[in-house]
């Protein structure tokens, strides 16, 4: 009896092992060259704001995915933000469709030169939610 018992272990072993599967959400990232005269005033002038259109951001997307944003005033160095870069802090906000750019003194209170040109990369995440 011993016997069949080891004959057959090898038979339970392999049918009650599972597989598992590792699903990576596909990513997008979208460079846009965002030009000096892009920018709104706000606040009177206290600070700038500045809409990038991103058709790929859809209502699921936004509501349960992820989104980075990086600037580059040239070159290829990238600062992520939020981000305080000479004095001046870069933030943004998501909507379906868009990302909001928006730059103010670090302190708020005093008015903010425009920004120039900039490149701004923005990387989508997918979440299996």
């Amino acid at each position: 009896m011993k016997w069949a018992l080891l004959l057959l272990l090898p038979v339970f072993l392999t049918t009650a092992s599972c597989k598992k599967e590792y699903i990576v959400p596909a990513n997008k990232t979208i460079v846009v060259n965002l030009q000096a005269g892009s920018w709104i005033p706000l606040n009177g002038g206290k600070s700038y704001t500045a809409a990038i259109n991103v058709p790929e951001l859809d209502d699921y997307l936004n509501e349960r995915g992820g989104v980075l944003v990086y600037i580059s005033f040239g070159g290829r160095t990238y600062e992520q933000i939020p981000q305080l870069y000479n004095g001046e802090s870069y933030s943004f906000v998501t909507r379906p469709g868009q990302v909001v750019l928006e730059v103010q003194e670090y302190d708020g209170l005093v008015p903010v030169t425009p920004p120039g040109s900039m490149t701004v990369k923005i990387i989508l995440i997918e979440s299996d939610f």
